[in-house]
């Protein structure tokens, strides 16, 4: 399952709401650094953690996409690490987008979702829990860039440089999640989204984008978006390998008259390396001086071209030329933080469907997601965010904050799918049968493959269910195992999912991995890489359940039966909270079978 490579990140909430580690940096942070250095931040951003030792405000605002309602996201101390706990209470039983991200200095030039620009419709904002990683020990959430999402400050941001003034970016981002279309970008970009000449911007990028050929490698490139080129280094070209480890420290900086450099860096050890310090283009008019309009991007492109993909962290602008002692303090700032996790697979509690031919479930148009967009099947890409739904417990399917959902609510025999606002009705129900198919129950008919297609393309639809290999979907990323009392069957330790860990009930999250259980062919339940067990495959009433490494034992088989139950066959007992028991915590072990609510579980 796409979700046992980074299990370890996410949290349950159940009983602790962070990892070890401390909620406050140590000395002083990015901003703090430059400012000592005489080149003043004018623009600092993240969604992860405090840039100055003082701050102590919002980072970024989340929206639930079933009410609109929106909340604030901080920290949990001043200079510390981003208060995810909180995000993810408030957005449970629902998506979230991020709408604003908080610009932390006094000129309040925050990042809200970028308009209708030249090169590029208007964009949304990106999926809040799509990637978690930590951060001084805590989780904290990335910003999942896919195609379609970017962030912009309309107008010319306070203190940002403007014709020919000089300047310093940098940003932390991803060196895996990456793509070689326009533009991942953060910095200086155009007042307005068009492109208005060469030397309108000064953004800093990571991307595979070989735009001045030749290139040493296949990169990711760090490189100098200044508008009508990616520049790697003089006037583009710049041979060098390029920087690819999952956290990648970016800098850019430009004298705005002559100069300019290239930085970057593992951000989880090591130093910066300088890949260009020298001279601004002189083969192309206008990057001599330059001629920035101070506004600020993230994610696209200065004309709102929104094609390429990113994981991105946080990142500072500043007045002024910086010092190398600033950009190599900031990179040991950077490292200090300790980021871990994936970036390039998306890690909450979503995962792939697989269908037919091996071809993964996924809606047309890269990513853009809009209503009425067709769902189909296509090639794996463990990039692509539409590919990635989580089964609510609800028994909707989601992916990009909308839902799998039958045209027209319909109901007959060839109704095509399709993602939808979440409404709730029945054309977004599906729940997983024991043949492998998904049914949904407002028809009866299952999740189908048009005589069982495989070609890329093929428009999925609804069908008789018939048991054939055209209805055979398997949901990687699970679903809840709602129990007694409305809880959900959960896994402690916080999604450490460790051999012994004990299984038991629980408050449903819906942005908890470990609340999410792949029915196997075989009668396994799996979640976090491991599998729902009997505590020394035992058969005795009373025996505990706990979650072990799949290894094909009697005591890792379940079967739902009519009545609702999970019957372990070796034991001929079912699964069962004691006494009736629905407090969180409460340990799950195996019984005889006996009809009660104590061991209803519905499989989702």
């Amino acid at each position: 399952m796409v979700l046992s490579l980074v299990a370890s990140l996410a949290l349950t909430a159940a009983g602790i709401v962070g990892l070890t580690g401390t909620a406050q940096a140590a000395g002083p942070l990015p901003c703090d650094i430059y400012a000592s250095n005489g080149t003043a931040c004018v623009a600092a951003h993240s969604t992860t953690r405090a840039l100055f030792a003082a701050y102590n405000g919002p980072l970024y605002t989340v929206q639930r996409a079933d009410s609109g309602a929106t909340h604030n996201i901080g920290l949990l101390a001043a200079g510390g690490y981003a208060n995810a706990a909180d995000q993810d209470a408030f957005c449970n039983g629902t998506t979230c987008r991020i709408t604003r991200i908080y610009d932390q200095t006094s000129n309040h030039s925050d990042l809200t979702i970028a308009p209708d620009g030249g090169a590029g419709s208007g964009d949304r904002g990106a999926d809040a829990a799509e990637i978690a990683v930590t951060a001084g020990g805590h989780k904290v959430y990335g910003l999942w860039v896919s195609p379609g999402v970017g962030y912009r400050f309309n107008g010319r941001a306070p203190g940002v440089a403007v014709n020919g003034q000089p300047e310093g970016v940098y940003m932390v981002a991803s060196g895996t999640h990456v793509n070689s279309d326009c533009c991942f970008d953060y910095g200086n970009a155009e007042s307005t989204p068009f492109d208005t000449g060469n030397g309108h911007m000064d953004a800093v990028s990571i991307a595979t984008t070989c735009f001045f050929p030749p290139c040493q490698g296949s990169g990711p490139w760090i490189e100098a978006d200044m508008e009508n080129g990616m520049f790697q280094g003089g006037n583009g070209s710049n041979p060098n390998p390029g920087n690819n480890s999952a956290y990648v420290t970016a800098v850019l900086k430009n004298n705005g008259q002559t100069t300019y450099a290239l930085k970057g860096g593992n951000s989880q050890s090591g130093g910066l390396t300088t890949w260009w310090n020298g001279a601004l283009p002189t083969d192309k008019a206008g990057y001599r001086p330059m001629h920035q309009e101070g506004g600020i991007i993230l994610g696209i492109g200065g004309d709102n071209s929104n094609r390429n993909r990113g994981t991105w962290f946080e990142g500072a602008m500043v007045a002024g030329y910086p010092t190398d002692a600033a950009e190599n303090a900031i990179q040991t700032n950077v490292v200090s933080v300790g980021y871990s996790g994936q970036t390039n697979v998306p890690n909450g509690p979503q995962g792939t469907i697989t269908g037919p031919g091996g071809k993964c479930v996924d809606v047309a148009a890269d990513d853009t997601g809009t209503n009425g967009a067709g769902v189909q099947l296509w090639d794996c890409q463990n990039f692509a965010e539409d590919q990635h739904w989580t089964h609510f417990a609800d028994n909707s399917l989601r992916t990009i904050n909308r839902c799998l959902d039958i045209n027209g609510n319909g109901t007959a025999n060839g109704t095509q799918v399709e993602l939808w606002d979440c409404n709730g009705v029945g054309g977004q129900k599906w729940v997983q049968q024991a043949d492998g198919s998904l049914r949904n129950p407002q028809s009866g008919r299952c999740l189908d493959s048009p005589n069982g297609s495989t070609g890329n393309g093929t428009r999925l639809q609804i069908w008789d269910c018939n048991g054939s290999a055209a209805q055979k979907f398997a949901v990687n990323g699970g679903g809840t195992n709602v129990g007694p009392g409305g809880k959900c069957v959960d896994v402690a330790a916080d999604d450490s999912g460790a051999n012994g860990t004990a299984v038991q009930l629980w408050d449903c999250q819906s942005y908890a991995a470990d609340q999410h259980w792949f029915h196997q062919s075989n009668g396994a339940l799996r979640t976090l890489g491991r599998c729902l067990d009997i505590n020394g495959n035992g058969t005795a009433n009373g025996t505990q359940v706990e979650l072990w490494d799949c290894n094909g034992v009697g005591g890792q088989v379940f079967q739902q039966q009519a009545d609702g139950s999970l019957r372990n066959p070796q034991s001929g007992r079912c699964l069962d909270a004691p006494n009736g028991a629905t407090a969180n915590g409460t340990r799950l072990q195996i019984w005889d079978c006996n009809g009660s609510a104590a061991q209803k579980f519905t499989l989702n």
